[in-house]
């Protein structure tokens, strides 16, 4: 029952997610867009509860069995602590109950996202920028045919965009350009088929049962 129940559920609302773009009837959009509009709500409220609860497990498990890197354990509970308090109480933009300024220094969820995350995500980002780079140096060797292919078209690319590139030649920015409208969007596409094909697969075997990975067991049980 543990595991007959779950995959009967999978079934019938993964049947629902797939009639509404066969049924184009009024009825079927409207039950569809409460499902997706009403319903999924409530399961992803009740998914960001276990979500969140099982992370700090996780981490308190962490930090009893003092693993690696336990001491940022302390950093992401405490500072989940007080986001939380300061979210519940505090409001979004500091409405709430509880006071989120103290003179002209505001703590309220906008502002602390605002300071806070968005720098953070952006150091992110340039940290991801030097490791692309050292990726592209390790990529860009020309060991096969491919490869010098794709080496060739980045130096191209990375000249035609240049304003040395103009100077050049005339036609090295619009010869760029094209390759970045013909042949990179014909291997987008190529690659963008490939996943939505391998979703499907992914999807039919996960509504039918046979994959079955997802409650916790072996492959297809």
């Amino acid at each position: 029952m543990k595991k007959t129940f779950p995959l009967f559920l999978l079934f019938i609302f993964g049947i629902l997610g797939i009639i509404p773009f066969i049924v184009p009837h009024p009825i079927v959009q409207d039950t569809n867009n409460f499902l997706l509009n009403v319903f999924l709500k409530i399961l992803a409220a009740f998914a960001l509860i276990l979500g969140l609860g099982s992370l700090l497990r996780v981490h308190m498990d962490k930090i009893k069995r003092k693993r690696q890197n336990w001491q940022y354990s302390w950093v992401l509970i405490i500072t989940f602590i007080i986001t939380s308090i300061i979210g519940l109480f505090g409001g979004v933009t500091g409405e709430g109950i509880l006071p989120t300024r103290i003179g002209s220094f505001s703590f309220d969820i906008w502002t602390l996202y605002f300071n806070i995350e968005v720098p953070l995500g952006a150091t992110m980002f340039a940290l991801l920028a030097f490791f692309m780079a050292s990726a592209a140096y390790r990529a860009f060797r020309a060991r096969s045919s491919e490869a010098t292919l794709l080496l060739v078209s980045a130096f191209i690319i990375m000249i035609g965009v240049l304003p040395l590139g103009e100077r050049i030649s005339h036609h090295l920015p619009s010869f760029t350009q094209w390759i970045m409208d013909v042949p990179n969007v014909a291997a987008q596409r190529g690659i963008l088929f490939g996943v939505a094909l391998g979703m499907l697969a992914t999807a039919l075997k996960i509504i039918l049962g046979i994959e079955r990975s997802w409650l916790g067991g072996g492959g297809g049980e």
